[in-house]
């Protein structure tokens, strides 16, 4: 009887150990940049918040997992994934074939167009490269943005990169560029905010996908397949039951999907 209750003891220590184990394949860790409002942000108490969160939370309930969610800066996003710091990057990431050759990404999440704003009393109503000769533009750096700007106006204005979208707003509410271009979403709760209302919308949306992409989605490692399987399911899944639709109407009174 001894023996055997040994054995049963092996047993159950061996199925906790293996629950242990199941336990920690379900903990993802997941990086968002945190200054990116509506999507993601830093609030007073140091908390994540926006879009880009809560879709991450919506995911990890759906997969059934534990997630942690974490900021890092926008520049080595990437290069955190890649060191695997973190398992995947829920940050308003565009889906673009030049991010493909370094990682993959899930199904899109939302898609909406670029667009350039500039101040109200600015004149400019033509953003086309010819449109802006002599001009100083801003965007944020290694952004589909900043791309699009140095590819097509490079030589014609002047390109100035910021950190951070918030700094790129700053200078032009205060005159310091001419304009920006930036995520049309990102850049409409700045003009609706109490420090936007120098600047207007110009010109058309952008949405070339050669530097748009087809999206935003979940970056991760491309030997993550297994991860990325589970992902699109739970996107899927959160645009079939209403959970989706629920929290775009928490941001936004139109679809962004």
């Amino acid at each position: 009887m001894k023996k055997f209750g040994t054995l049963m003891l092996a047993a159950a220590a061996l199925a906790l150990g293996m629950g242990a184990a199941t336990a920690a394949e379900t903990t993802i860790r997941i990086a968002t940049e945190g200054a990116y409002p509506p999507f993601n942000q830093k609030n007073a108490d140091g908390t994540l918040s926006g879009f880009d969160v809560d879709i991450a939370n919506a995911l990890c309930e759906k997969m059934k997992a534990k997630c942690t969610i974490v900021a890092q800066d926008w520049d080595g996003i990437i290069p955190g994934l890649l060191a695997k710091k973190y398992d995947a990057i829920v940050a308003s990431m565009s889906i673009t074939e030049e991010r493909k050759k370094t990682i993959d990404f899930s199904d899109k999440y939302y898609n909406t167009p670029a667009r350039f704003a500039v101040g109200k009393t600015s004149g400019i109503t033509d953003v086309s490269p010819e449109g802006m000769k002599g001009k100083t533009i801003g965007a944020q750096s290694s952004t589909i943005h900043a791309n699009y700007l140095e590819a097509k106006y490079k030589g014609t204005a002047t390109i100035k990169l910021y950190a951070t979208i918030d700094e790129a707003n700053a200078d032009l509410a205060a005159g310091r560029i001419d304009a920006h271009l930036a995520d049309s979403i990102v850049e409409l709760a700045f003009l609706d905010g109490k420090d936007g209302g120098c600047c207007a919308f110009a010109g058309p949306d952008f949405k070339d996908p050669a530097f748009f992409g087809d999206g935003v989605g979940v970056g991760l490692r491309k030997e993550d397949g297994k991860l990325k399987a589970e992902i699109n399911a739970a996107i899927k899944a959160i645009l079939a039951d209403g959970t989706y639709k629920k929290l775009n109407d928490k941001y936004f009174p139109f679809s962004i999907y």
